[in-house]
Order: structure tokens, then C-alpha cells, then sequence
């Protein structure tokens, strides 16, 4: 199983998903006509877990581990969880922590580490005596003295011991040889061990259903969220074990770096935002083709009509993660577990339901609530690339608006596996104006589906878009100013690319600049990730504030690419319906394409659109009647967002007008935790904000 860190740390990197930009799709044969000898992306899994070896085998254990998760384990967990309060549960598990002292201990002393062993030490004493046998920490809450978390393979790896293949074996899910002789002399040295006993018996069943129960919520997520769960199960447990093995989970780097990490920050920022406006002094993402007729001549002086103060911008990348900041701690706040059959969070209160859109193709779910008025507005969202309909942002959303009296319904994106795998066979995302076909057809019947089961009558309707999702709904909205389906009243887009191939080479550049060979490379993405975890941790205080981000534009590039090409694998997984009995080939294939790859096999390869075209197709500029013409939509950008630039901005300003609001900074979607920007949308869709 899964420990809960990697859950957690899995669970903000869907919040930072930040780029935004359009996975393409492509055909079985173009696939395999790229040469993956020449790969120059990370290829993750192997730097972290070697070959997989017994990938075939590996991958039916996984599959049986999954089964016995969700018709034994979860269920066990569900009924400890609704019987157990949550306060009870987190002191059980405070007690089993403090009872594993022996093996920390001996962890400690192989690897001769003697800071270590004394935190242990201290830690275990304070706790078993002030913190009444370890069910209260006070060494952490009190003494500030954090825990160490050793185990025993750590202890093995500084032996010197070699990992040894990839295994996947049941019950215990991910593991090494060298992982399973660490859990075994953990068992050796296990108090309980030699206490056979009914009772002890009892007790440890106890605590391990408690323990184990925490995995649960997250790891029915990924399930929902990843085409092929394993592969992303191997990922990360490469990933958390190099953390652990290099003690990088002991280190404070949110406090160790922030300094070297503010030195450099602002200069950079300065030389990256320079360099967008540099942008617009060239040809680069300037129309051409079809798109070079449009009648645009006087191009008007971009001034911004949102300033957010005290914002200190960082780089363009690194502020966009900022949405990570986008969160409302209430969203999930209850007195019970979140497994508990008696959590009313806000989040357990939206329902999910299905509709089918092709016949022969999976039912596409989605999740909505409803007010109790059956005819109070509705908001209808279209998520960022790659999410699904249990986006924590889109949560994040729906709890505002549904507090403003707004029924909510969410869509996952047309980008997602989830999506393209109810839509007819051979559709491919990728051409706006086409996807925009298949978008109005599903929320026509969700609507229809809603309506019909429980009576409503929306009196007013409002579509909300971010980044790919914020494309769509400018799209649909030009199809509905020609033929109105929906009963839209307004459109709101944060953030969506002016022009799409544009942005797709912005997001290359990110990626072209490592070599997946160096151990650059696989040290600094762990120290990210590590970063990510701590910061994680940090955000869990009800108190939590932060102006600056800890990352540096580096790691705010390894840690976008890290989710864009996870988001990739996913689409043309299920695209090509790889057989999930073995992909490794398949995955070394997908790491050699990039984006723009994409754009010139797959959505030129009939030859009917040249590139400039294609531009133009896949642009905002291709909407320029509506945009001049409408008043029903709004649009949001910062001035800084590296997906676009001055020029393309400039271009849409003379279209949009007065419907384009710029802020002054905040990058690709990095101010939607800012209160200037959320007082703007309120007032913008009545919320009374």
C-alpha cells in the first residue's frame, strides 16, 4: 500500500497543474514511426525503478492487489472509519507510530547517524510519558522535534545493499527485494510479534486497519483520475523511495533554500518577463496565413485593469504554480474521516452521475449540487487540461459559487482519457472548433439529464472555463451566438491560449531543456518533489500564509513537465487502447514526441491545413466576429502569462475590448487565489461579491 505522503504529495501536484495546454492525439502507426532510441524526455519510471522486468506479472498483481482494495479492504476501512471518529482514529495512529520506535532505532544506528538516533530517542521518551504512550507528539506540537520516519531499507541502502528489480507482489502492493528484507527485519523487530495473544491479535488488526484506512480517499482518486494506474503507482514509488534513501525528507528545504531561492528570483523574473515582450518584437505567434487577412491594425497599449498588490512576482513558471494557493480549507472539513458514511463535507455532498453520449462507448460521469430552489442560476465549468470532473480546483469553484446560491455542474476536460473515452471511436482532441461539437453535446445532456430527474429550470446560466477549458468556452460560445442550444446567459475564460501552437512550443521549451540522462535531473526533480511534500505538510496549519514560492524556475519547469507528459501518456493511452498488460514500450515511444510532434503528424498529417493555418484554426483569432460583436463573455489574462505574449494579447484586446480584463501579474492561472480576481468574478456573474 501507499503510504499517505505520497498520496498527499500526489494530490498537490494535481493542484499544480499550471501549463494547461492541449494534449493531441495521434494514430497507432505514427506513434510507432517515432524513433525511441533517440528519446530526450525523462523517462521517470526507469530513472527511479530501473527496467521493469516483470511488468507483465507485475501488472496482474497490481490488478489483483486493486480487487482486493476495492471488494475487501475498502469496505473494512468504510465501516472503521464510520464507527471510529476522526480525533480517535489520529490518536491510534499517534500510539502505532510511537510503538515503532524499535525500528526506527535500529535504522538509525546502522546508518550511524547520531542526530538521528537522538531525535528518535527523545522523541519516543517525550512521547511515551508526556504524550501518554504516544497518543498525543507533543516532542513535535510542543518541543518542535520533527520526526525522522527511518525504516529499515533506508538502513539496507546505506549498507550499501542493492534495490534489485521492480516487484509488485499481494497485499503489499509496490516493493523491492531490498524493500521486503527491510519489512521483514521491521517484523523481527516489531514489539507485538512475540505477544501471540487473542487480544494483541485483536489490537494489531486494529491498528493496521486504522493505519492503513488513511491510504483510501487518495487512492480511489488516482484510480478515477490516471489511465493506467500502474504506471503512475511506479512513478511515484521510485520517487518517494529515492526521497527517503537520500534523507531528503529529513531536510527543511522550504527553510534551507528559500534564501538562495529569493536571490536569484527577482532578476530572473525581470530577464524571463523581458523576454515576453521580447517575443512580441518578433514573428514568433504573430498570424500568419489565413489568419495574416484579419484586419487588424492598431494594436492599443495593454495597461492593466487589476493590479494585485503585494504579489512579488516571481518567474512567469514559478507564479503559476501559485494555484496550488487556490484551496478553502472547509471544502473538506468534518468531524469524521473522510471515509466515514457520516461526512457532510462539502466535497462528499457532490453527487456524481452518468451520461451516455455514443452507444458502445462508456458513460461519461460527471458531478453537480443542486439548491434546493430548482430554479436558482447554474454554473457549468470546464476544467483545465487533463482534469476530470473531481478537480480540486473545480471543487474549489463550486463551493463558491454554490455558498452564492448557484447550483454547479462540472464537466471533466476534453482532454481527459475520461472524456475521449465516451466519445466516438476515433475521436481525437485537439481542433477547437471541433472539440466544441462534442462539448455542447455533452453538457446538452447533462442538462437534459438533471432537468428531467428532479424538475429544474435554471432561470439564468453561466459557464465557467480555465486555461484549455477557458479555449472551450469561447468556442462554444461562438457556436451558441449562431444557434442557441444551451439557454447560455454568460461566458466567463480565465486564461485560455490566444494561440494554440504557440503555446504548445512555449511548453517544448520547458521540456527541451533537460537531458533525461543526467542526474541533474533525477536529484533535482526528488528535491522538488521533497519541497512539494513539505510545503504540503505546512498547509495543513489552519494559519498558513505564504507571499513566495520556494522553487526556483527550474524546478517550477521539472515539475510542470513532470504532470503535462503524465497527462499525455493518459490521453493516447486511452486513444489507442494500449493493452494494460504491458506498455513499456509503448511509454519509451511517447517519451520521444513532443508537443509540437503532435501538431505536425497528427493534426496536419491529411494536408489539408498548412501550419500557418493551423494557427489560425486553433486560435482565438478564428473568433473575431463574435468577439467584436458580443457582449455575453468575459475574458481574464495577466500580462505575464508565458503562453502568450504582448503581441497576440494586444490583438485580442482589439477584438475583445472592454471584455478583456488584464491583470498586472499572476502568470498562467497563478492569481486565482487572489481576492482582487475573485471580487472581479463575483461581481462579474452577480455573486454579490
Amino acid at each position: 500500500m501507499f503510504s499517505k505522503n505520497k498520496f498527499i504529495s500526489l494530490a498537490l501536484l494535481l493542484l499544480l497543474l499550471i501549463n494547461n495546454l492541449s494534449v493531441l492525439s495521434a494514430t497507432k502507426t505514427d506513434i510507432q514511426a517515432v524513433q525511441t532510441e533517440n528519446c530526450k524526455y525523462p523517462d521517470y519510471a526507469t530513472m527511479y525503478v530501473g527496467e521493469d522486468k516483470y511488468e507483465k506479472f507485475n501488472r496482474k498483481m497490481f490488478n489483483l492487489n486493486t480487487k482486493l482494495n476495492k471488494y475487501f479492504a475498502r469496505p473494512v476501512h468504510i465501516l472503521w472509519s464510520s464507527v471510529m471518529p476522526k480525533y480517535g482514529m489520529e490518536r491510534i495512529k499517534s500510539a502505532y507510530n510511537n510503538i515503532e520506535y524499535p525500528k526506527r532505532l535500529a535504522s538509525c544506528l546502522l546508518q550511524r547517524d547520531g542526530e538521528a538516533l537522538k531525535k528518535e530517542t527523545v522523541r519516543f521518551l517525550t512521547n511515551t510519558t508526556i504524550g501518554l504512550g504516544g497518543l498525543f507528539d507533543p516532542a513535535d506540537k510542543i518541543f518542535n522535534i520533527k520526526p525522522t520516519n527511518e525504516n529499515m531499507e533506508q538502513a539496507l541502502c546505506k549498507c550499501k545493499m542493492k534495490s534489485g528489480h521492480y516487484m509488485v507482489v499481494p497485499i503489499l502492493n509496490a516493493c523491492t527485494p531490498r524493500s521486503l528484507c527491510g519489512r521483514a527485519l521491521e517484523a523481527a523487530l516489531d514489539p507485538s510479534v512475540y505477544l501471540a495473544t487473542p487480544l494483541t491479535s485483536i489490537i494489531k488488526f486494529g491498528l493496521m486497519v486504522n493505519r492503513t484506512s488513511y491510504m483510501q480517499p487518495l487512492a480511489k482518486m488516482i484510480e478515477a483520475t490516471y489511465a493506467d494506474p500502474y504506471d503512475i503507482q511506479k512513478k511515484l514509488y521510485g520517487l518517494e523511495n529515492y526521497i527517503r534513501n537520500s534523507n531528503l525528507d529529513r531536510q527543511d528545504l522550504l527553510e534551507t533554500e528559500a534564501e538562495l531561492v529569493q536571490e536569484g528570483q527577482s532578476a530572473l523574473a525581470e530577464e524571463m518577463i523581458a523576454q515576453i515582450d521580447d517575443a512580441s518584437e518578433t514573428t514568433d505567434g504573430v498570424p500568419t496565413g489565413m489568419a495574416s487577412n484579419l484586419d487588424i491594425i492598431k494594436k492599443p497599449k495593454l495597461e492593466p485593469d487589476i493590479v494585485l498588490n503585494d504579489y512579488h512576482p516571481q518567474t512567469p513558471v514559478v507564479d503559476s504554480m501559485r494555484t496550488a494557493l487556490f484551496d478553502d480549507n472547509s471544502v473538506n472539513k468534518s468531524i469524521w474521516n473522510e471515509l466515514s458514511i457520516w461526512n457532510r463535507s462539502f466535497a462528499k455532498r457532490i453527487k456524481t452521475a452518468e451520461i451516455s453520449v455514443d452507444a458502445g462507448r462508456e458513460p461519461y460521469k460527471y458531478r453537480y449540487i443542486l439548491q434546493k430552489d430548482k430554479t436558482a442560476p447554474l454554473v457549468i465549468m470546464y476544467p483545465s487540461i487533463g482534469e476530470g470532473s473531481n478537480a480540486h480546483h473545480s471543487v474549489i469553484f463550486a463551493k463558491m459559487f454554490y455558498d452564492a446560491g448557484y447550483s454547479v455542474v462540472i464537466q471533466g476536460s476534453h482532454f481527459h482519457w475520461e472524456f475521449v473515452k465516451s466519445m466516438p471511436e476515433g475521436y481525437c482532441p485537439g481542433i477547437p472548433s471541433q472539440d466544441a461539437d462534442y462539448i455542447k453535446l455533452v453538457t446538452s445532456k447533462i442538462l437534459e439529464s438533471i432537468c428531467s430527474k428532479y424538475g429544474c429550470n435554471f432561470r439564468e446560466k453561466v459557464v465557467v472555463g480555465t486555461s484549455f477549458g477557458a479555449m472551450a468556452t469561447l468556442f462554444v460560445a461562438e457556436k451558441e451566438s449562431k444557434n442557441n442550444t444551451l439557454g447560455i446567459n454568460k461566458f466567463i475564460a480565465i486564461s485560455p491560449p490566444i494561440e494554440l501552437v504557440y503555446a504548445l512550443e512555449q511548453l517544448d521549451k520547458n521540456s527541451d531543456e533537460f537531458d533525461k540522462n543526467s542526474p541533474e535531473v533525477k536529484h533535482n526533480t526528488a528535491i522538488t518533489e521533497a519541497k512539494i511534500l513539505q510545503l504540503t505538510q505546512l498547509k495543513e496549519n489552519s494559519d498558513f500564509k505564504i507571499d513566495t514560492l520556494p522553487f526556483t524556475d527550474e524546478e517550477g519547469k521539472l515539475i510542470t513537465t513532470f504532470i503535462l507528459r503524465q497527462k499525455l501518456s493518459d490521453l493516447i493511452f486511452t486513444i489507442e487502447n494500449i493493452a494494460k498488460n504491458s506498455k513499456t514500450d509503448f511509454y519509451q515511444t511517447v517519451n520521444n514526441m513532443s508537443y509540437r510532434d503532435y501538431v505536425e503528424k497528427y493534426l496536419l498529417k491529411n494536408g489539408l491545413l498548412t501550419l500557418d493555418d493551423l494557427r489560425y484554426e486553433t486560435g482565438l483569432y478564428s473568433l473575431a466576429d463574435y468577439l467584436a460583436h458580443n457582449d455575453n463573455y468575459k475574458i481574464y489574462h495577466s500580462l505575464d502569462d508565458y503562453f502568450i505574449n504582448k503581441d497576440q494579447l494586444a490583438r485580442l484586446k482589439t477584438l475583445a475590448g472592454k471584455h478583456l480584463v488584464c491583470l498586472n501579474c499572476g502568470a498562467h492561472l497563478g492569481f486565482l487565489y487572489r481576492k482582487e480576481f475573485i471580487d472581479s468574478l463575483k461581481h462579474e456573474i452577480d455573486l454579490g461579491g
